[in-house]
């Protein structure tokens, strides 16, 4: 069973306007699927525990919708 953990995270107020019209023309993302790719790919990107495949699993998952 995926678990799921709700973060508070600030970002600039023109990130967050440019955040609301990417997902007013893509209804199939919403906030938290943004947020995982977002994050899931910084991860992959910047090496994070290169034996861990969750970043990888999580962010193809996220990115093609795959239900948990």
């Amino acid at each position: 069973m995926q678990v799921s953990v709700s973060i508070l995270a600030e970002i600039p107020e023109d990130l967050h306007e440019s955040l609301k019209a990417f997902l007013e023309t893509h209804p199939a993302w919403d906030q938290d699927r943004l947020y995982a790719a977002a994050l899931s790919l910084f991860l992959l990107q910047n090496g994070h525990n290169q034996g861990d495949r969750t970043p990888s699993r999580v962010y193809l998952d996220t990115l093609f919708n795959y239900a948990h």
